[in-house]
């Protein structure tokens, strides 16, 4: 009786310890991914960036860190994620070393590239901290890992002062010392998970056959597409149309960032309590909503901010709403799925700021950027409409 009272004690350590260190080593991922929007101001003076250029250099770290958080997902559930997450903390020193050394716009963007490994480290802490909690306890759970996208509201809140008070390669030192000491506290602190050994490449992208997984995708290219995307253009919004300083812009960036994080765990922990999809068919309609309230808004700073923060409130719950249903889709595969999904996401963080870019340079606004936003919201409600709410498709049960 002692024996497994010790040994249910441990186990719960360790699924605290895990759950612990993999959102907060997540924050500091997610600091780095998220480093050039708080400054994309200095950065443009550096480099004599166009708002074209601008938009590109936000835009393509976001690329990598979506793409592969597929076959890193895939390498946490087979091999363990506390030894592919050890090994991205190291690769990202790497990148931000570079950071400090460039001086073109071409090897800026190299470095933006390989910096965007930064973003795995969501498939990767999310299958390592969800095998610890049963699935009654999951939502919450990864509702509290995916926390760790509060790095790029500590990123707002922090790089633009360090930039200010200390230089602007000292952001990158800064984020350096971070990350090592994440990764010690990790590497000593955590238990590796339990894994299957013989799992194939085939077998994990198998998931890739389930409508579910494309259908979560689908959502969460809105829900997370919207927190990455709004991070990165809030700051340039407000910069660019009301003549916002770029410390005052980060602030409201880490508000939306943060707001966007926080209520997160409360989305996952009420998909935990009521039926999920009947919870995301509110979620899109308050998305569009907020969306067509800030295209209405661009000369009205109050309401444009209060748009803002609607949509980091809405979308973040929807995140927590959808990450509920991710180890429902292939049992034994949350690292594939959760690295199909959250590519999907990522990438809806990317495509945005390149596309409002484009157009504010054909047609130097920002709203209709924004109403396409408006109009992605209503398709995901339809299609939530017809396939689960209508039809007979049912992840959770």
């Amino acid at each position: 009786m002692a024996e497994n009272q010790s040994a249910a004690t441990g186990s719960r350590f360790n699924a605290y310890m895990a759950l612990t260190l993999a959102t907060v080593s997540m924050i500091v991922c997610f600091m780095a991914w998220s480093n050039f929007a708080p400054l994309a101001s200095d950065i443009a003076v550096m480099f004599h960036l166009s708002v074209s250029q601008r938009t590109l250099l936000l835009a393509t770290p976001v690329l990598l860190g979506s793409i592969m958080r597929i076959p890193m997902g895939i390498l946490s559930d087979k091999y363990g994620g506390k030894k592919v997450y050890l090994l991205l903390m190291i690769f990202i020193l790497i990148p931000l070393f570079m950071i400090t050394r460039v001086h073109t716009f071409a090897m800026l963007l190299v470095a933006a590239l390989l910096v965007g490994m930064a973003g795995t480290s969501f498939a990767v802490g999310v299958s390592y901290a969800s095998v610890w909690f049963p699935p009654q306890q999951q939502g919450l759970a990864l509702g509290i890992v995916s926390m760790g996208n509060m790095g790029n509201a500590v990123a707002a809140l922090t790089l633009p002062w360090i930039s200010k008070t200390h230089g602007f390669d000292a952001v990158y030192y800064f984020l350096m010392i971070l990350t090592v000491v994440l990764a010690i506290l990790f590497g000593v602190l955590c238990k590796e998970m339990p894994v299957d050994k013989t799992k194939t490449m085939r077998g994990a992208l198998s998931v890739a056959k389930e409508s579910s997984t494309w259908y979560l995708s689908l959502f969460y290219f809105l829900t997370f597409g919207l927190f990455v995307s709004f991070t990165n253009l809030t700051p340039l919004f407000l910069g660019d149309v009301f003549g916002v300083p770029q410390i005052t812009a980060g602030l409201y960036a880490a508000l939306f960032a943060g707001l966007c994080t926080i209520i997160r765990p409360i989305g996952g922990f009420a998909a935990d309590k009521k039926r999920p999809m009947q919870m995301l068919q509110w979620i899109f309609i308050g998305i569009a909503a907020f969306a067509l309230l800030i295209m209405l808004t661009f000369k009205m700073q109050a309401l444009f901010v209060t748009g803002i923060v609607g949509v980091g409130l809405v979308a973040g719950f929807g995140n927590g709403v959808i990450f509920k249903m991710v180890p429902y889709v292939s049992k034994g595969n949350t690292g594939a799925v959760t690295g199909f999904v959250g590519a999907m996401g990522g990438l809806g963080g990317f495509f945005p700021p390149l596309v409002v870019g484009w157009i504010h340079g054909i047609t130097g606004h920002y709203q209709l950027g924004i109403f396409l936003l408006v109009l992605t919201a209503l398709l995901c409600w339809f299609v939530l409409w017809r396939r689960f709410i209508h039809g007979d498709v049912h992840i959770v049960k």
